[in-house]
């Protein structure tokens, strides 16, 4: 069952929040540093970035393929070296002339001997640091009662070590499950339960842990800058223990899934139960695999051990990372406004959710003003540009589930606002003359957007036409999979004849 942190355990906490000089609230700069970054095209190093130059910090990043970075919006605003963690000259030309190093390299999933890749890595840049005179060496890791049972929890540990036996000191976080869209244990639990309404499961879904929202770990990684003294290890985790079974049935309840069935059997092992998570899930098995042994043991505070205890709930950290708008990166979701749960560029591909879309591209001779008055004027008695009969037919059928079908209409034939119903539409976002977004109200096992752009050329404008799904469980995937043939003729043809219909404008206008 779901439980809060004890109460000795939040006292240990907050004691520890305010007397390690660990700072998890707002801050006050004590000074500017020159900041080196570890692994900043990761999941955890690609969202500190920004949080860093938030603070007033320069920020150098070393990369061993700089190019991947090329998609953040604050590649102009750091310096980029390229290295690698197992050659020890790029490392020391890295953290030459810097203040502080977070070091957030982990290669599990990159081959079987990880731990050994891990473990020449931390040394290399254990000597880089000393020999460079870096003032402090921030490190996370990974939080477990018994790091023995896991190679994953093992190296994590070890690599701690290997940092904190050199001249330089080091804090060393060790972060429960990071709840984020795009962390890897948060996708794990997204894809098992939008996928599987019935889960037989192994024993480790009764492991308990206490996640900790992405926003926390940052708070915790910033405030370690401000770390004085010797090398010292923190717990970092949120305010719930919970089992992964309490995960998943918190996480179908904010996803809108129905309750999902857990059976638990103990025939499972580690290798078995990786495989079954890497067919039901797009996570590369060689992943899964020492994820799911981190996963058979507790991830919870440790008596005696300094801790910093996250403030957002579990709940909460799932909501943030559900609430995401389409756009940005075409294949996943972007959140609105700078939130540390939306997923990044630089995510893997399999982050970020399932997401099935339409795009349609069509080049017109004409002005964007006319395209935009053509798609700014769908629905209503103008209807939808070519098969009326089927959006008919798809309101009807709205209507008869409890829906509100297409009787709304729309206000005004040719004036689209911000809010107002459009059908079964409703608009989510609207720049004149640019840009139209409805998002769907009808009745739907998912979340559906219809979006149009204008796209100046140098021989007129092209008009982007994109319709989005999120399906909601299995049901939402077959609905996709069983209109895709409707799909394939209305999107097409709605797209060419809004051009045709801002043409045809342009010319009578001329």
């Amino acid at each position: 069952m779901a439980r809060k942190a004890s109460d000795g355990q939040q006292r240990r906490a907050a004691e520890a929040s305010r007397t390690t000089g660990v700072n998890t609230g707002p801050r006050l700069l004590s000074r500017a540093m020159r900041v080196l970054v570890v692994g900043a095209t990761g999941y955890v190093g690609g969202r500190l970035v920004p949080r860093l130059l938030a603070e007033g910090h320069d920020v150098r990043c070393l990369a061993r393929r700089p190019a991947k970075l090329s998609l953040q919006p604050w590649r102009n605003r750091v310096e980029i070296v390229e290295g690698d963690i197992g050659d020890p000259t790029s490392l020391k030309e890295a953290a030459a002339g810097c203040d502080a190093a977070y070091y957030l390299v982990h290669s599990m999933g990159s081959s079987d001997d990880f731990a050994d890749t891990d473990r020449i890595g931390a040394e290399n840049f254990r000597q880089a640091a000393d020999e460079t005179g870096l003032g402090r060496v921030v490190y996370l890791g990974g939080l477990a009662r018994d790091p023995q049972r896991s190679r994953h929890m093992r190296s994590r540990h070890e690599v701690g070590r290997i940092l904190a036996s050199g001249a330089t000191p080091v804090t060393e976080l060790r972060a429960g499950v990071i709840i984020g869209s795009g962390s890897l244990s948060f996708e794990m639990i997204r894809y098992l339960t939008d996928v599987l309404p019935v889960m037989i499961t192994p024993r480790w879904v009764r492991t308990r842990c206490q996640p900790v929202a992405i926003a926390d770990v940052l708070d915790a990684l910033v405030g370690a800058l401000d770390e004085t003294g010797a090398s010292r290890v923190l717990e970092v985790g949120g305010p719930d223990i919970l089992s992964y079974r309490d995960m998943m049935r918190i996480y179908a309840e904010e996803a809108g899934l129905r309750r999902r069935l857990v059976i638990p059997i103990p025939m499972l092992t580690p290798r078995l139960s990786s495989l079954w998570v890497g067919l039901v899930t797009p996570l590369p098995t060689s992943m899964a695999r020492p994820l799911i042994e981190s996963v058979r043991t507790d991830a919870v505070f440790s008596e005696g051990t300094a801790a910093v205890l996250g403030r957002t709930p579990f709940r909460t950290a799932i909501r943030r990372a559900l609430a995401r708008l389409p756009g940005g990166v075409i294949t996943r979701w972007s959140d609105a406004g700078a939130s540390p749960a939306a997923p990044a560029p630089t995510d893997p591909a399999w982050s970020g959710g399932t997401l099935y879309m339409d795009r349609q591209v069509v080049p017109t001779d004409t002005a964007g003003e006319h395209l935009f008055w053509a798609f700014s004027r769908i629905g209503g008695s103008t209807g939808y540009y070519g098969l009326d009969w089927a959006w008919q037919i798809r309101g009807l059928l709205d209507q008869l589930v409890g829906g509100v079908g297409i009787r709304r209409g729309r206000k005004h034939p040719n004036e689209v606002h911000p809010g107002e119903a459009i059908d079964f539409w409703r608009v989510e976002d609207l720049v004149p003359g640019e840009r139209l977004r409805l998002r769907a109200e009808m009745r739907l096992p998912g979340d559906a957007w219809l979006e149009w752009q204008v796209e100046p050329t140098d021989h007129g404008s092209d008009l982007i036409q994109i319709a989005w799904f999120r399906p909601r469980g299995v049901l939402g995937r077959l609905y996709w999979y069983g209109m895709l043939p409707g799909h394939k003729v209305v999107f097409p043809r709605m797209a060419h004849r809004i051009a045709a219909a801002a043409e045809e404008r342009a010319f009578t206008c001329s």
